[in-house]
């Protein structure tokens, strides 16, 4: 089995409802929804979230300690209309603009957002990484 691999992601987040309502106005369909954590299939892999206090109880520590990382979750798009797409329906939906639509050094076009507990999502074009048709990394 390879080492190179992530099955589940998942987000603590503050108000269940709040971040499920906000990914479902994405368009992320939940493929199980329980009393206190809410999964959606990626295509191989599962993105889940699940309260910020249970989160923390599970890991042994305070809520306070997990904070939000130094890591960034990102979908790609085929286009810098895409980025744009994705951007204004991620403001549309609740989140915050970190920052806006540019073109970036390395070539490519980028956008960032905070979802309503701050996770840091990116929306990109990235002309050297391809997708087919799914939106997966071709």
């Amino acid at each position: 089995m390879t080492q190179n691999r992530i099955n589940l992601i998942t987000l603590g987040v503050t108000d269940l409802s709040r971040s499920r309502a906000y990914y479902e106005a994405l368009g992320w369909v939940p493929e199980e929804a329980l009393e206190n954590v809410v999964f959606y299939d990626m295509g191989g892999a599962k993105f889940g979230l699940f309260p910020l206090d249970m989160l923390a109880a599970e890991q042994g520590c305070a809520p306070a300690e997990l904070g939000n990382g130094g890591m960034t979750l990102a979908q790609n798009y085929p286009n810098e209309a895409g980025v744009d797409a994705a951007f204004q329906a991620a403001l549309d939906a609740g989140a915050t603009a970190v920052s806006k639509p540019e073109k970036m050094a390395w070539g490519g076009y980028s956008s960032y957002v905070a979802d309503p507990d701050g996770h840091i999502w990116e929306f990109a074009f990235n002309p050297y990484w391809p997708l087919d048709a799914e939106g997966r990394l071709a």
